[in-house]
C-alpha cells in the first residue's frame, strides 16, 4: 500500500504569500486542501499538521492526523513517517495546488524499486520525495534541499532520481505564484483566489 506524507504548517509556513494573516490562512487552507484531495485518491494519507482547521480538513477527507512535534518541516516530516511499512511511500509538500492523483501515479512508477526519487522546484528546493522506506529519510528541507537529499540518498548508498512531474514542481510561495498558476490551480484554490477578488471590489 502506498503512504503519502503531507505536512501542513498553516499560515504561519507561508509568510511571503500575503502580508494579511488572515488571506495567508485562507489560501493555505486551500491549497493544503487541493493537494490532500489527491493524495487520499492515492493511497493511505497522513497529515502532520498543529493547525486545528488542517487537521479537521484531513480527518473529513479519510486523512490519519500526526500531531506536529514543532521544529520545522523535517521534524514534521520525520512524525508522519514513523511507523509506515513497506510499500510506496510518498511525501509531498502542501503548497502545490496544482496536483493531481496522476502526477503522484506518475512519480511512484517513475522511481525505480530500491531507489529515491525526487521533484525539485524552480529554486532548487525539494516539493515531493518518493522513499524506498522511512529510514531513508532525512530533514534536509531549506535552500538547495534538492542536492542535500541527493548527495543523502548516495551516502546510503541509494540511486537517485529527479523526475519532471510539472504539476509537482509549480509550488506556491508569493501572490505572483498563485496569479502565474491560478488557471492550473485546484478547484478550492480557484475558488479562494475568486472570493478574495471579489472582496476585494
Amino acid at each position: 500500500m502506498t503512504t503519502v506524507v503531507i505536512p501542513f504548517a498553516g499560515a504561519e509556513g507561508k509568510t511571503r504569500l500575503h502580508p494579511s494573516s488572515r488571506i495567508r490562512r485562507a489560501l493555505a487552507h486551500a491549497m493544503f486542501c487541493d493537494v490532500l484531495a489527491a493524495c487520499v485518491l492515492v493511497g493511505r494519507t497522513r497529515v502532520v499538521t498543529p493547525d486545528e482547521k488542517g487537521a479537521d480538513a484531513a480527518r473529513d477527507a479519510g486523512a490519519e492526523v500526526v500531531a506536529d512535534p514543532g521544529g520545522g518541516q523535517g521534524p514534521a516530516v520525520r512524525a508522519g513517517l514513523e511507523g509506515v511499512g513497506l510499500g510506496g511511500i510518498l511525501v509531498v509538500n502542501a503548497d502545490v495546488p496544482c496536483v493531481v492523483p496522476d502526477d503522484l501515479r506518475s512519480l511512484l512508477a517513475a522511481t525505480p524499486a530500491g531507489c529515491l526519487a525526487l521533484v525539485e522546484a524552480l529554486d532548487g528546493t525539494t516539493n515531493a520525495l518518493s522513499l524506498p522506506l522511512a529510514g531513508a529519510f532525512a530533514p534536509l528541507y531549506g535552500p538547495s534541499s534538492s542536492d542535500r537529499f541527493r548527495a543523502h540518498g548516495a551516502s546510503l548508498g541509494l540511486e537517485v532520481v529527479s523526475v519532471s512531474v510539472p504539476n509537482l514542481a509549480d509550488d506556491v510561495d508569493t501572490m505572483d505564484d498563485l496569479t502565474r498558476l491560478q488557471l492550473r490551480a485546484g478547484p478550492r484554490t480557484q475558488a479562494c483566489l475568486t472570493e478574495l477578488e471579489r472582496s476585494v471590489v
